[in-house]
């Protein structure tokens, strides 16, 4: 390990992909179900790679290649082997909502005062981990690790290799309940960035307001809490939703380009972690107004005389209810929900999409739904589209206007496909 440390000191760029292959990198042939990047060993040397790691034993004798038994297990050995080289606050966030967007925010506000390298995107499982810890330099003050999971034991294996020394969880619900085959799995999985924290008397950053959160911390006392207790270091309320959220935290006044009532409690959090760490109320409001959402986030679009709250990235029960709840407070006079099916909730499937279709009934919601399972399931009560064409088709002939439409869904859904046609 000695030897591959100096080389990638020599070599600090790690790549996996020919694709992006830059000049100097190390590049590590992963596999996958559907591809073997060891037969890519020779190309990349070709399109400037300095060194190869391989299993493939007939490049052994190749000076630019290193040959090794597992180059999975080796990235993630480099990665540890690096992890313990540092004397920085390596935050771990993980967390079934919300993971991503309270990383950036929590990384807006940090980025004010420190030299922050945080996970890209959702790079955020046994791959992405240790690509993250090897993307931190000499200039890094302080790192962000966001740790995701849809199997138990995973948070358990990245905290292994992250090795945070603050964290968080953002909220625990009934999400990739196909791998983990029910809540309570979850609930063990997620914990234990809280049990390594423990374990190591490190700072936990805890919803206060979350009654599973606390159960899972128990008497721990290492605790900086937000939420809009008693206890809480960080309370805020929401000053405006129109359909912008507003915040007020003390007397300081948070004006923000995110929507959503529930994107208060991650504000808190990014908040939080900023005055733990030293970054005031009025600088901490200067990021946080200055953030914008990306990758259809609670994006806000105007399509016409439209306006397209976009939060398609991705998609559970937890999720969804919160989104319609905070379309259900809007002000508008006309809303419209477009919804597409939830993945990956196996054997309960069924009853939670029937859950959210009696919600919208139930609160009066005009709302179309698209995919297989609410097709289904909804067909005698909701008005309801199998394909995204079939929902197409109907949008031409019934366009939208002068409203307010919430399209949210799971990414398996491609509702980025949706056509709401303009007049």
């Amino acid at each position: 390990m000695n030897e591959l440390y100096n080389l990638y000191l020599q070599f600090p760029h790690i790549c996996t992909d020919t694709r992006n292959i830059t000049q100097g990198c190390l590049f590590f042939c992963l596999k996958g179900d559907n591809f073997d990047g060891n037969t890519f060993a020779l190309q990349a040397l070709a399109a400037g790679a300095a060194r190869v790691v391989t299993e493939d034993k007939m490049l052994a004798a190749h000076e630019h290649c290193i040959v090794v038994d597992d180059v999975l297990h080796t990235l993630q050995a480099l990665a540890i082997y690096h992890r313990q080289q540092l004397r920085i606050p390596v935050i771990g966030i993980t967390g079934t909502n919300g993971k991503t967007t309270t990383k950036e925010l929590i990384m807006t506000v940090l980025s004010k005062k420190f030299h922050v390298t945080c996970t890209q995107g959702n790079f955020n499982n046994h791959i992405g981990v240790p690509l993250t810890l090897l993307s931190i330099n000499a200039d890094t003050e302080i790192a962000i690790v966001e740790m995701g999971a849809n199997h138990v034991g995973e948070i358990a294996d990245l905290c292994h290799i992250a090795q945070p020394t603050h964290g968080l969880i953002t909220n625990i619900g009934r999400a990739h309940l196909e791998g983990f085959g029910s809540i309570e799995n979850i609930i063990t999985t997620k914990r234990a960035i809280y049990e390594f924290l423990i374990r190591h008397e490190s700072i936990i950053f805890i919803n206060d307001e979350d009654e599973i959160l606390r159960k899972c911390v128990g008497k721990y006392r290492q605790l900086v809490k937000y939420g809009n207790t008693p206890d809480s270091t960080c309370q805020g309320t929401v000053t405006a939703l129109n359909p912008y959220l507003g915040v007020q935290i003390d007397d300081v006044q948070f004006d923000t380009q995110l929507t959503g009532e529930y994107n208060l409690i991650n504000i808190l959090c990014a908040v939080a972690v900023g005055l733990h760490f030293g970054v005031t109320l009025p600088i901490a409001a200067q990021a946080i107004a200055d953030y914008q959402p990306q990758n259809n986030r609670s994006q806000l679009d105007l399509q016409g005389s439209n306006v397209v709250i976009a939060d398609y990235y991705n998609a559970n029960p937890s999720s969804m209810h919160a989104a319609l709840i905070n379309l259900v407070h809007l002000p508008d006079s006309h809303k419209i929900a477009i919804l597409g099916d939830m993945l990956e909730l196996g054997e309960v499937s069924d009853e939670e999409h029937q859950k959210v279709i009696d919600f919208c009934l139930q609160n009066k919601i005009q709302a179309l739904f698209v995919g297989e399972t609410f097709a289904r399931i909804g067909k005698q009560e909701a008005q309801t589209f199998e394909t995204i064409a079939e929902l197409n088709d109907y949008l031409s002939q019934n366009p939208i206007q002068n409203s307010t439409i919430l399209i949210k869904g799971s990414r398996g859904i491609h509702l980025e496909k949706i056509v709401i046609p303009q007049k």
